[in-house]
């Protein structure tokens, strides 16, 4: 077991605001400061506080962190219970159960690679859960977990008894007390290598230790999958490629020529090889090294065209004050993947920030094609895979749509 700190066994009672109790009573999985309205103590970070209703009854309980503005996040509301081993492992029982389709997929399909816990949509506020084959990712986004961790890693190890569990830290957790570093291998053997895993019986490799996130962008699992039933006969360019998952899926299904395009030299060469997983002895697959606002400029005044264009950019809005700037870039991306889109070609445009709205990103790149004389006929619009729930409207981020340009 890892020394680390308990919470305290004494609970911290809290009164809230009406406003709070209602949104706790709906399900919304914080507290913040300002709704405490009586607080029997000053707690430290992972101990545990009940909220009481203004009858003084049970409401919720949940970790509580006095050095955030979030400083409450709910695991039990309604029903008293004991927060312990046993409950995070009914908890993580019931996620599984969620991704059943996943997890029983079959060998032609094979998935081993999908999210076993997506934080506050889970039940589990700050707690990221990833399966890479039989290696498991725990991230944290709060220090309020770290004294109940040794009860997660007991609960996961009853389920699901793993080769290796490694630990990644968000943010400010990078530097803390414990000796927790990280990408540190909290269980098994160390990583002398990508961990190769599969997703629809393709095969990926994702470094759970220095990639980014936990080593993979799993949440676009399904996305990847429909650009593969639309891909056949076309040349695709990528975007924000990343290590390469739609091109991988755009080659199985059957696009003339792919190429992936991504700012960084590093995972431009791990798209190459996961291409090279797939597919050994294709030629198909051509790498562009570059700024994609640049490189698609290059390509629109060289007359390069492509039948399918992915643009899957990061987050350009991780507070409320980058929303508009925001939209510009999406604008920006949509005017320079049109105009090197071909006839009747296909558009696919995502976006991972919860901070924009799904009907203003929408409108946003319908607006944008309007003026570039490109009128969209939507093929569908996408959101969340079934490993990443939405359980509360801030748990929404991820959109993305797909578009014919006439």
């Amino acid at each position: 077991m890892l020394k680390l700190p308990s919470p305290s066994t004494k609970r911290i009672a809290l009164r809230v605001t009406p406003a709070a109790e209602r949104a706790i009573r709906q399900g919304h999985p914080w507290i913040f400061e300002q709704a405490i309205r009586e607080q029997s103590h000053v707690g430290k970070a992972g101990d545990l506080a009940v909220i009481f209703d203004k009858k003084r009854r049970f409401l919720a309980i949940g970790l509580y962190d006095p050095n955030t503005t979030i400083r409450v996040r709910i695991l039990q509301r309604l029903k008293p219970a004991a927060i312990n081993k046993e409950w995070f492992k009914a908890k993580l029982d019931t996620t599984s159960q969620l991704r059943a389709p996943l997890r029983d997929s079959p060998p032609k399909r094979l998935t081993n690679g999908y999210r076993l816990a997506h934080g506050e949509n889970d039940g589990l506020p700050g707690l990221v859960i990833d399966r890479y084959a039989e290696t498991y990712v725990i991230k944290l986004y709060t220090p309020a977990w770290i004294p109940h961790l040794n009860d997660i890693l007991a609960a996961l190890g009853d389920i699901f008894p793993a080769e290796r569990i490694v630990l990644r830290l968000g943010g400010s957790l990078k530097e803390n007390k414990f000796n927790l570093e990280d990408g540190m291998v909290l269980q098994g053997e160390a990583l002398t290598a990508p961990i190769i895993f599969s997703e629809n019986g393709l095969r990926f490799e994702s470094d759970p230790v220095h990639g980014q996130k936990t080593g993979f962008f799993l949440d676009q699992r399904e996305n990847r999958a429909r650009v593969e039933k639309l891909a056949k006969g076309k040349r695709v360019l990528n975007v924000f490629s990343y290590t390469g998952g739609f091109s991988v899926y755009a080659a199985r299904g059957g696009a003339t020529e792919v190429v992936s395009l991504d700012a960084s030299k590093p995972a431009i060469e791990a798209a190459e090889r996961n291409f090279k997983l797939n597919f050994p002895s294709s030629n198909l697959h051509s790498l562009i090294a570059g700024d994609a606002f640049e490189v698609m400029t290059e390509m629109k005044k060289k007359d390069r065209r492509f039948e399918m264009v992915i643009i899957d950019p990061p987050s350009f809005a991780r507070k409320a004050s980058q929303t508009d700037g925001a939209i510009n870039a999406y604008q920006k991306l949509t005017r320079l993947g049109i105009e090197i889109l071909a006839p009747n070609g296909i558009l696919v445009q995502a976006s991972c920030s919860s901070r924009v709205e799904s009907d203003a990103f929408f409108d946003a790149i319908h607006l944008t094609a309007r003026r570039a004389g490109r009128l969209l006929k939507e093929i569908e619009r996408t959101s969340h895979a079934l490993d990443h729930p939405i359980g509360f409207r801030e748990g929404e981020y991820l959109k993305c749509l797909f578009a014919y340009a006439p």
